[in-house]
């Protein structure tokens, strides 16, 4: 059976988390303070492309494909 695909919301919240090196219940404001989870779940479900916001000190680029790339916004 394949493996079940994460959801991007949830995949943003870890890549971030992995990136500032903190357990994704730790970080220091929630996805919700930066783009609606269940809108950036539905946002690729049939199509392509990426978004980019920021979260957490974070340019955060997600993509149809299920990438997310975290850069820091100092380094933007």
């Amino acid at each position: 059976m394949p493996a079940e695909k994460v959801p991007l919301s949830i995949a943003v919240v870890e890549a971030v988390a992995d990136a500032q090196r903190l357990d994704p219940l730790n970080l220091p404001a929630p996805l919700t303070d930066a783009v609606d989870p269940d809108a950036l779940d539905a946002l690729f479900r049939n199509g392509t492309g990426h978004v980019s916001f920021d979260y957490c000190g974070n340019k955060v680029t997600a993509g149809a494909d299920g990438s997310v790339e975290v850069t820091p916004l100092k380094e933007v």
